[in-house]
């Protein structure tokens, strides 16, 4: 049976990934209205990938023989200025996961609840390649520049990413 407390910070975490899901499609429809599909596409896998890891909250919290408490997602960001920016956003959010996951981690660690130890253990090894995954494309686009060509071709590139 999972404490209280944690109950509350899973249940906190697995809203927040949904919020992630949702951030990630808001970027999908504006890759999508500026005719990037690949980035679009990538930004789509994203939000399913998230989703998934919602998905693996509740399920582990039902496991548990807690409660799953959903709460309302707000609207997310629905406009950039270009694509660097939205992906630097996506970056930055990223890096904001990782510290609740890493929250998480001591939470569980001073309530000495191991078994949740060992279930965001998980989560720790995906938000390196999440930040990673990102900070590639980031500095990618820095190096582009205003190269149209550049981005035609990353676009291309993102859009052969498997899922979406």
């Amino acid at each position: 049976m999972l404490k209280p407390k944690i109950q509350d910070a899973l249940n906190g975490q697995l809203n927040a990934e949904l919020a992630s899901s949702y951030l990630y499609l808001s970027m999908a429809a504006w890759f999508e209205a500026k005719n990037f599909r690949g980035m679009a596409r990538w930004m789509r896998t994203q939000s399913h990938e998230e989703w998934s890891h919602g998905m693996k909250f509740f399920d582990f919290i039902v496991s548990r023989g807690g409660r799953v408490s959903l709460a309302a997602v707000d609207a997310p960001k629905a406009e950039w200025a270009n694509v660097p920016e939205v992906f630097e956003d996506s970056y930055k959010h990223e890096c904001k996961v990782t510290g609740l996951i890493n929250g998480l981690m001591k939470l569980v660690e001073t309530e000495s609840d191991f078994a949740s130890r060992a279930f965001l253990e998980w989560f720790v090894t995906e938000q390196v390649e999440e930040e990673s995954q990102v900070e590639l494309i980031v500095e990618k686009l820095k190096m582009m520049g205003e190269s149209h060509v550049a981005l035609f071709l990353l676009d291309g590139e993102l859009g052969k990413r498997a899922g979406g």
